[in-house]
């Protein structure tokens, strides 16, 4: 298996542990830099559209299958497969944004929690569900 780097978060957030944990928490607006090879697959993007960056969380740990929700220690611990933890086997973000620009192969999003120079491997549209 084998993951491509196909974008990089520019954000104003550099320090994960002082980062939101999730976008809706007070996260920033931020860029996504694609590789010029990808800029054709966000042609159709417009602003306004709702995508899911996936991103590959570079500075987790991967060693990790328990974790105290949210860094608290207060919580108890439960295995990573049932919290949104950084820290896991494979360290996949998802992150619900809004697209607010295109910009030839720049994507400006709000809000977004990932740090600057988080590689991004994948964008996905939000799909509506049943009305």
């Amino acid at each position: 298996m084998q993951l491509q780097r196909i974008g990089t978060v520019v954000s104003s957030l550099t320090d994960p542990a002082a980062a939101p944990k999730q976008g809706l928490e007070g996260a920033p607006d931020a860029w996504v830099t694609f590789a010029p090879e990808f800029g054709d697959g966000l042609r159709d993007l417009r602003a306004g559209d709702r995508v899911i960056l996936v991103t590959w969380l570079d500075r987790a740990r991967r060693d990790v299958l328990r974790v105290h929700p949210r860094d608290d220690p207060s919580n108890p611990q439960l295995g990573v497969f049932s919290t949104r933890s950084a820290d896991r086997p494979n360290p996949l973000g998802l992150h619900e944004v809004e697209v607010l620009a295109v910009d030839d192969d720049r994507l400006h999003v709000r809000p977004l929690e990932a740090v600057d120079g988080t590689p991004v491997v994948d964008v996905k549209p939000v799909l509506a569900g049943p009305a």
